[in-house]
């Protein structure tokens, strides 16, 4: 994902140090119970749609326009899933994040999946029992969007994921 610009105004006196920022997770679905994925070009790895917020960009709105951008599909935002402090990392640049995610549940409204940008090699709905391999943090959204619960998010008491495992386990 290219570094937004008002990150890169930020990193020119910051330089490498830990950022903390937000950032928005979208799990789509169509009318026929599909979730939308793209194959990111940084990586070559299937994924969720996800992205930054822009400055006072509401997270709901970022969500939503980060899947149009990225795919040319329209959504509408349903609900908060998950609210998640994900592990602080570091890029090949050495610049250090710990995002915030916030993963949204969305449903398709129109719009023809294709690749939107160059962030991604593809586009593509994919049936439930048939989803390439996304690892943890995409299984897990993908779990907790299917849910009929209310929102998931950590505590002090709570363990960092529901069902007990550490992000990464």
């Amino acid at each position: 994902m290219p570094t937004p610009e008002f990150i890169r105004a930020i990193r020119a006196s910051a330089g490498h140090q830990l950022l903390c920022l937000p950032g928005v997770t979208a799990v789509v679905f169509d009318d026929d119970g599909r979730v939308l994925l793209v194959r990111r070009a940084d990586t070559g790895e299937w994924s969720l749609i996800g992205g930054i917020p822009e400055p006072g960009e509401q997270p709901a709105v970022a969500a939503v326009r980060e899947v149009e951008e990225e795919t040319a599909v329209r959504c509408t935002a349903e609900r908060v899933v998950l609210v998640q402090a994900l592990e602080p990392m570091q890029y090949p640049n050495g610049d250090r994040c710990q995002y915030m995610d916030i993963t949204f549940r969305c449903r398709a409204v129109g719009g023809e999946p294709r690749v939107n940008d160059d962030e991604s090699l593809e586009v593509g709905w994919f049936s439930l029992d048939a989803l390439p391999d996304l690892g943890e943090f995409g299984q897990l959204r993908i779990k907790q969007a299917l849910a009929d619960e209310p929102t998931w998010f950590a505590t002090e008491d709570a363990p960092m994921t529901p069902g007990g495992d550490r992000p990464g386990q």
